[in-house]
């Protein structure tokens, strides 16, 4: 009894104050983001959680696991992601939901029956606050994941250098999950270009290592499945010492020490294969 009396408590002050709190509520946490989002987006935010939060204690009671607190937790969710992707901090978008304690204590700190129902009521904004932190780091670390793929497809480009060739720049570290980048985009442009010959250029690639030289492997390997000649080019002296160094092979693959030398050598190629094809036509 003493429970749902605590609940039809706190049911009642928030109905009947309802303008009043919301309008406190919506000031305080505008302070708090240093009018960096607009006093009527705000309000129709909390004003979305602040109905959602009477309806919840209306008919679950002060059990913040309910099922009635569902769509509080939905909102608040959502709040929190929107917040992520506009750049607020984890404690700004909690203290989204504590500010609403402190509108609530001057006015629920007088008899024991309203202190009780402020008590109780903390407790599950707490706990609400606390989801707040989860999905706004869950957020984040989509964002994070999605940008370093969108970095990585940036940083790994297929461009077409001539009619037959497609070159590939490589800079900086050549990893597993960029080995896989650039084999699916060196396929693709030599499928959409008609290309017969890539050169994969190395001369940003600040080392060359066993690894390294198993990554270049796998993506020669995967364009001559596709029909394609590959040449590295870009093989400094201090790269070429530590290749002969290691006993890294590359078997036929062809090398050179310049991108202008690999492309001057890919269309030898293409042109003596243009007139392979010619003389091949007139027989």
């Amino acid at each position: 009894m003493a429970i749902e009396s605590n609940s039809q408590l706190l049911v009642d002050a928030l109905t009947r104050e309802r303008d009043t709190y919301l309008t406190q509520w919506t000031r305080t946490v505008t302070a708090d983001l240093q009018g960096r989002l607009s006093t009527t987006e705000l309000g129709r935010e909390l004003g979305e959680l602040y109905e959602a939060v009477v309806q919840a204690i209306a008919a679950g009671g002060l059990n913040g696991g309910d099922e009635s607190f569902g769509e509080v937790r939905s909102l608040l969710i959502e709040l929190s992601r929107n917040r992520a992707r506009q750049g607020f901090t984890p404690t700004e978008t909690a203290r989204s939901v504590f500010a609403l304690k402190e509108v609530l204590e001057p006015s629920l700190s007088g008899d024991e029956a309203s202190v009780r129902a402020y008590l109780r009521f903390s407790r599950i904004l707490d706990d609400l606050g606390l989801l707040t932190t989860e999905a706004y780091v869950r957020t984040r670390e989509e964002i994070i994941s999605s940008q370093a793929e969108q970095l990585l497809e940036l940083s790994t480009p297929v461009v077409k250098l001539w009619e037959g060739v497609v070159g590939v720049p490589l800079v900086g570290t050549l990893d597993s999950a960029r080995t896989q980048v650039v084999m699916e985009k060196l396929l693709q442009t030599l499928v959409e270009s008609d290309s017969t010959h890539a050169i994969i250029d190395i001369t940003g690639v600040p080392t060359v290592d066993t690894q390294v030289a198993q990554h270049l492997l796998k993506t020669v390997v995967a364009a001559r499945m596709m029909g394609a000649q590959c040449i590295i080019s870009g093989i400094r002296p201090q790269i070429a010492q530590t290749i002969v160094a290691l006993g890294i092979e590359f078997g036929d693959i062809p090398t050179n020490a310049s991108l202008s030398d690999a492309l001057r050598q890919a269309l030898k190629e293409v042109a003596k294969e243009a007139e392979d094809d010619a003389q091949g036509g007139l027989l």
